[in-house]
């Protein structure tokens, strides 16, 4: 169940979407890019790499977890300085247009865009956990576009919006001092995304301790008080769920267990008749039964 949401990058500076693209890229060479400019806003987000940015007739260095806004008509161009570390980056296009229709149902969306007035570009530096909550939010994001899902138009129109309002949220209370502390929120949230995304996967309270540099007796409390259940049991929970959806959508039921992070079968199987009452097999032929009823 690994997620292909790498892009192969190209040299196109327009946009093929109305309202909005979104990019990860990862590259050891890049082709020559000049400075160019676009019509739309350019969200820039560095993850790692050997790059200088030049913006503006400026140059400077990015570091991991950098936001750079930079507004229509802007002049910029990145240069590669070597190809020894990946050059890993999330790029999102939008279109004035778009974020103001957003805006007409919270001025809030314009925040940072906003910060661009006056020829001006935006330069934020967010933590770690911050970080990690925005690739995990631009993944599922990526990873729905490239679905034929049912609701798919819908779902994206959720997901960008509570992206562009999660980045605007997290500045804003990075510059205010008088705005709440949601550190444990996001937190949470962090925890939430990196289980979704790495469902098929090893999870333990050490391995989030280790990718989320937060001690696991904390995310371990922290998750208890705000979830009302211990994480293991949530984990849990979430693989019996989609375990479920995927049985249900007609796949094997010996190979569901696996892909969704059951290393053993009976213990899947054990799990599976706890959650629901009975079996893989007769919870899927019961369910069938009745909707063709």
């Amino acid at each position: 169940m690994k997620k292909n949401i790498k892009s192969e990058f190209s040299t196109r500076q327009y946009m093929l979407s109305r309202d909005f693209e979104i990019y990860y890229y990862s590259d050891s060479k890049l082709p020559d890019v000049h400075a160019h400019t676009h019509d739309y806003y350019e969200f820039y987000f560095f993850i790692d790499g050997h790059i200088i940015m030049h913006i503006d007739g400026k140059e400077f260095t990015p570091t991991p977890g950098t936001l750079i806004i930079i507004p229509p008509k802007m002049k910029h161009y990145a240069r590669l300085v070597d190809g020894s570390i990946p050059y890993r980056r999330i790029v999102f296009w939008v279109t004035k247009a778009f974020l103001e229709t957003l805006s007409t149902i919270s001025n809030d969306y314009m925040y940072l865009a906003e910060k661009t007035k006056d020829d001006r570009f935006f330069i934020h530096k967010f933590t770690d956990i911050e970080f990690n909550t925005i690739q995990g939010k631009v993944f599922t994001l990526i990873d729905e576009t490239h679905s034929n899902r049912f609701g798919k138009d819908a779902k994206i129109l959720l997901s960008v919006s509570d992206f562009i309002l999660s980045i605007n949220r997290m500045v804003y209370e990075a510059l205010t001092p008088d705005a709440i502390d949601e550190e444990s929120d996001t937190l949470y949230q962090s925890i939430i995304q990196y289980i979704e995304n790495h469902i098929d996967e090893s999870l333990s309270l050490d391995i989030l301790s280790d990718k989320l540099h937060v001690s696991k007796y904390h995310i371990s409390h922290l998750f208890t008080e705000t979830n009302g259940m211990p994480l293991h049991k949530y984990i849990t929970k979430k693989r019996l769920d989609m375990c479920r959806d995927a049985i249900l959508s007609g796949q094997d039921i010996s190979l569901v267990a696996e892909a969704y992070g059951f290393a053993d079968y009976s213990v899947f199987y054990r799990a599976f008749v706890k959650e629901y009452g009975k079996s893989p097999k007769k919870y899927r032929d019961e369910i069938l039964r009745n909707n063709n009823s």
